[in-house]
């Protein structure tokens, strides 16, 4: 949200005296000061904008961010090749892994891992239209205390109101993408093998709910990085409600 001038032209004279302790030349100081009160008048007040107008904005922008984060995730390579997101093997079945890899089962390891993500970034070709619900569906309240918290404010509200909703969309979602790249194709040959060691624990990890929920994370990690982007950079607002609520 912006700064008033008041608190604008408070933080720049700050700034102001810090460079005069630092034996800045009255001239220098002179120069700054002056930029400062320009910069103090060309700001506008956030009290120029309604509640109502804040939170329309903040709408905007995560409906922005979600649309840009879906189509992120949705492409070919949108996770697997994404650090911040890619989906590794089942943490439980790690050890099941090293087994593996070891047996020279290096191959299927990760052709059962690119499988997948392929079906995370399936999934995600519907992640827009449920955010896009969510989003409507939120109050001027709580638009007003997004706006006044952090970077990822909205993200981490979006995340407390639709994670079960999400989860229960995205879960038929995530079982027909399953089916749709083959993943237990990859699976059942990799669990098979390695339940039939001796003294090893079975195991059985559910990849559908595994799936769903990294799905789920990684597309608020890519949301996450839009909102802190459209709060900060000007290029990122692309429109004057946009401008107006995040400008600096």
């Amino acid at each position: 949200m912006k700064r008033s001038s008041e608190n604008i032209c408070c933080y720049i004279l700050a700034i102001v005296f810090a460079f005069t302790c630092a034996g800045f030349s009255s001239d220098a100081q002179a120069q700054l000061l002056k930029k400062a009160k320009k910069a103090t008048a060309a700001a506008p007040a956030a009290s120029s904008l309604s509640e109502t107008d804040i939170t329309s904005g903040l709408k905007e922008a995560l409906v922005q961010g979600v649309k840009e984060s879906s189509a992120i995730a949705s492409a070919v390579d949108g996770f697997y090749k994404n650090a911040k997101i890619t989906i590794p093997f089942p943490p439980e079945a790690n050890k099941m892994k090293s087994t593996l890899v070891n047996l020279g089962m290096g191959k299927q390891v990760e052709a059962f891992e690119q499988s997948m993500n392929r079906a995370a970034e399936e999934a995600a070709k519907s992640a827009f239209e449920t955010f896009a619900a969510a989003i409507k569906e939120m109050t001027v309240k709580d638009g007003i205390s997004i706006v006044n918290g952090g970077d990822d404010a909205a993200t981490k509200y979006l995340r407390e109101k639709t994670y079960s909703t999400l989860e229960k969309k995205f879960t038929p979602v995530v079982k027909t993408a399953i089916d749709k790249v083959k993943l237990t194709s990859y699976w059942n040959p990799l669990v098979t093998q390695y339940n039939k060691l001796p003294r090893v624990k079975k195991q059985n990890p559910n990849l559908e709910n595994y799936i769903t929920g990294k799905t789920i994370d990684g597309l608020m990690t890519l949301i996450a990085e839009q909102e802190a982007k459209i709060r900060k950079d000007p290029a990122a607002q692309v429109s004057d409600l946009l401008r107006r609520v995040f400008g600096k």
